[in-house]
Protein backbone atom coordinates (compact mmCIF):
# COMPACT_ATOMS: atom_id res chain seq x y z
CA UNK A 1 0.00 0.00 0.00
CA UNK A 2 1.44 3.37 -0.81
CA UNK A 3 0.69 6.63 0.65
CA UNK A 4 1.36 10.55 -0.77
CA UNK A 5 3.66 12.20 1.43
CA UNK A 6 3.02 15.90 1.92
CA UNK A 7 6.00 17.88 0.05
CA UNK A 8 5.84 20.94 2.43
CA UNK A 9 4.68 19.04 5.18
CA UNK A 10 6.81 21.49 7.62
CA UNK A 11 4.90 24.40 6.82
CA UNK A 12 2.55 26.41 9.09
CA UNK A 13 -1.10 26.29 8.29
CA UNK A 14 -2.61 29.59 8.30
CA UNK A 15 -5.77 29.69 10.81
CA UNK A 16 -7.10 33.08 11.38
CA UNK A 17 -6.63 36.20 9.64
CA UNK A 18 -3.19 34.42 7.91
CA UNK A 19 -2.14 33.55 11.36
CA UNK A 20 -0.86 29.90 12.26
CA UNK A 21 -1.63 28.04 16.03
CA UNK A 22 2.08 28.75 16.79
CA UNK A 23 1.73 33.04 15.96
CA UNK A 24 -1.79 32.88 18.05
CA UNK A 25 -0.33 31.14 20.94
CA UNK A 26 2.17 33.43 21.19
CA UNK A 27 0.00 36.49 20.62
CA UNK A 28 -2.37 35.60 23.13
CA UNK A 29 0.39 34.40 25.79
CA UNK A 30 1.97 37.95 25.55
CA UNK A 31 -1.27 40.21 25.05
CA UNK A 32 -2.25 38.34 28.29
CA UNK A 33 1.08 40.09 30.01
CA UNK A 34 0.44 43.81 28.43
CA UNK A 35 -3.40 43.56 29.74
CA UNK A 36 -2.12 42.00 33.19
CA UNK A 37 0.72 44.78 33.07
CA UNK A 38 -1.91 47.58 32.20
CA UNK A 39 -4.64 46.07 34.75
CA UNK A 40 -1.84 46.31 37.46
CA UNK A 41 -0.19 49.92 36.46
CA UNK A 42 -3.95 51.70 35.89
CA UNK A 43 -4.87 51.89 39.80
CA UNK A 44 -1.57 54.09 40.29
CA UNK A 45 -1.37 56.22 36.84
CA UNK A 46 -3.49 57.21 34.41
CA UNK A 47 -5.37 54.86 31.69
CA UNK A 48 -2.83 56.23 28.85
CA UNK A 49 0.24 56.49 30.69
CA UNK A 50 -0.19 52.70 31.61
CA UNK A 51 -1.77 52.31 28.22
CA UNK A 52 2.35 52.80 26.90
CA UNK A 53 4.07 49.85 28.43
CA UNK A 54 1.47 47.41 27.21
CA UNK A 55 0.97 48.47 23.66
CA UNK A 56 4.89 48.44 23.14
CA UNK A 57 4.77 44.90 25.09
CA UNK A 58 1.96 43.98 22.45
CA UNK A 59 3.83 45.44 19.41
CA UNK A 60 7.25 43.50 20.60
CA UNK A 61 4.74 40.66 20.99
CA UNK A 62 3.19 40.62 17.01
CA UNK A 63 7.04 41.17 15.96
CA UNK A 64 7.99 38.00 16.94
CA UNK A 65 4.79 36.02 16.11
CA UNK A 66 4.94 37.30 12.61
CA UNK A 67 9.25 37.29 12.45
CA UNK A 68 10.45 35.52 9.44
CA UNK A 69 13.96 35.62 8.01
CA UNK A 70 15.50 33.25 5.43
CA UNK A 71 12.74 30.78 6.36
CA UNK A 72 13.48 30.75 10.10
CA UNK A 73 11.54 32.05 13.13
CA UNK A 74 12.19 33.90 15.46
CA UNK A 75 13.87 31.83 18.24
CA UNK A 76 16.07 29.93 15.47
CA UNK A 77 17.42 33.35 13.88
CA UNK A 78 18.52 34.95 17.35
CA UNK A 79 20.41 31.52 18.29
CA UNK A 80 22.42 31.68 15.21
CA UNK A 81 22.71 35.22 15.57
CA UNK A 82 23.89 34.62 18.58
CA UNK A 83 26.19 31.71 17.39
CA UNK A 84 27.89 34.31 14.47
CA UNK A 85 28.50 36.84 17.33
CA UNK A 86 30.29 34.04 19.41
CA UNK A 87 32.11 32.55 16.45
CA UNK A 88 32.73 35.18 14.37
CA UNK A 89 36.74 34.64 13.62
CA UNK A 90 36.32 30.78 13.53
CA UNK A 91 33.25 30.16 11.24
CA UNK A 92 33.94 29.39 7.78
CA UNK A 93 31.10 29.19 4.93
CA UNK A 94 30.10 26.29 3.77
CA UNK A 95 28.01 26.04 0.83
CA UNK A 96 25.02 24.16 1.45
CA UNK A 97 24.99 23.27 4.99
CA UNK A 98 22.38 24.94 7.23
CA UNK A 99 24.30 27.37 9.12
CA UNK A 100 21.70 27.51 12.21
CA UNK A 101 21.22 24.38 14.42
CA UNK A 102 18.90 25.39 17.60
CA UNK A 103 20.74 23.95 20.48
CA UNK A 104 24.46 24.75 18.95
CA UNK A 105 25.64 27.54 19.75
CA UNK A 106 29.07 26.62 20.96
CA UNK A 107 32.68 27.21 18.71
CA UNK A 108 33.19 25.90 15.49
CA UNK A 109 36.14 23.62 15.54
CA UNK A 110 38.34 24.21 12.41
CA UNK A 111 39.22 21.31 10.11
CA UNK A 112 42.70 20.23 10.50
CA UNK A 113 44.43 20.19 6.99
CA UNK A 114 46.20 17.27 5.46
CA UNK A 115 49.63 17.09 5.58
CA UNK A 116 50.75 16.78 1.94
CA UNK A 117 53.59 14.57 2.03
CA UNK A 118 55.78 13.54 -0.88
CA UNK A 119 56.07 9.68 -0.67
CA UNK A 120 60.33 9.09 -1.97
CA UNK A 121 59.46 5.81 -3.89
CA UNK A 122 63.28 5.13 -4.25
CA UNK A 123 63.89 4.66 -0.77
CA UNK A 124 61.33 1.80 -0.46
CA UNK A 125 62.18 0.39 -3.59
CA UNK A 126 65.58 0.00 -2.18
CA UNK A 127 64.04 -1.60 1.36
CA UNK A 128 62.11 -3.74 0.00
CA UNK A 129 64.79 -5.16 -2.56
CA UNK A 130 67.15 -5.10 0.69
CA UNK A 131 64.78 -7.62 1.74
CA UNK A 132 64.56 -9.62 -0.95
CA UNK A 133 68.26 -10.26 -0.67
CA UNK A 134 68.38 -10.79 2.55
CA UNK A 135 65.49 -13.52 2.53
CA UNK A 136 67.13 -15.08 -0.73
CA UNK A 137 69.81 -15.66 1.60
CA UNK A 138 68.39 -17.58 4.06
Amino acid sequence: MQYKIPVQIENEDPILLGLSLRQLTIMMIWWGIAYQTFKSLEPNMWSEIALVPSILIASIAFLIAVFKSHEMTFIPFVLSFLRLNINARERKWDNWVDSFWVLKIWYVVQEEKKREEKVDFQTKLDKINSLEDKLSKI
